[in-house]
């Protein structure tokens, strides 16, 4: 079940943020493919790195966001922020909208190095940030309907099935994570409820109260 669209006809803005992350996110990883195992280890979100010293590694908390592991990590990603992010973009506005995914991507670190915070396992990715789109995109747009591929057919589903199963997937995922005692890399689940639950409270400071047809 892979989204591929949604309804943009109310869609008033152009979503130069929405577009200019993904952008970012394009460009940062070129800059991996070239930099290697280096480049990785050095801008990617370390936990054991950073409670050895927070400060030094401050930085790494936003960088780590705009990084993936791979095309196909990248590439899931973008989709699901193009998809989603510019009718939360539109809502919110250009600059609301980036400080929320800035701050969703930075509770989902968050809440993945409380569940890690002795690891040295890099962590990276922009899924948490996306999570909080998500979040945002189910709290604005109930009713919205969006394009499924699903086999080799097209359909129509509410936004609610859609990414109600993601976070139910999340969900279950993340506490299988956590009764895993193995430090192992792989998805970082918690990093995705996080983002998601911080998506949910900070839209309800975000909206305001521009705009309250629902689609």
């Amino acid at each position: 079940m892979l989204p591929i669209g949604d309804d943009n006809s109310q869609r008033r803005l152009i979503p130069v943020v929405t577009w200019g992350l993904v952008a970012i996110n394009l460009v940062v990883f070129l800059l991996e493919l070239a930099g290697g195992d280096s480049f990785i280890m050095t801008w990617s979100f370390i936990p054991a790195r950073f409670i050895t010293n927070p400060a030094a590694d401050f930085i790494t908390l936003f960088t780590a966001m705009f990084m993936h592991a791979g095309w196909m990590h990248l590439g899931g990603n973008m989709l699901y922020l193009l998809i989603f992010g510019d009718n939360v973009e539109d809502r919110f506005g250009h600059f609301k909208f980036l400080v929320f995914y800035i701050l969703a991507g930075l509770v989902a670190s968050f809440a993945q190095f409380a569940v890690s915070m002795f690891s040295d396992i890099p962590n990276l990715g922009a899924s948490g940030a996306i999570a909080g789109v998500l979040a945002a995109y189910l709290l604005l747009f109930p009713k919205g309907r969006v394009r499924v591929l699903v086999m080799r057919w097209i359909v129509y589903m509410p936004a609610i099935i859609v990414i109600g199963a993601w976070i139910l997937l999340q969900l279950v995922s993340g506490i299988g994570s956590i009764s895993s005692a193995a430090d192992t890399g792989g998805v970082a689940y918690m990093a995705h409820i996080g983002g998601f639950v911080a998506g949910l409270v900070l839209t309800l400071f975000f909206r305001g109260r521009a705009r309250q047809t629902l689609y």
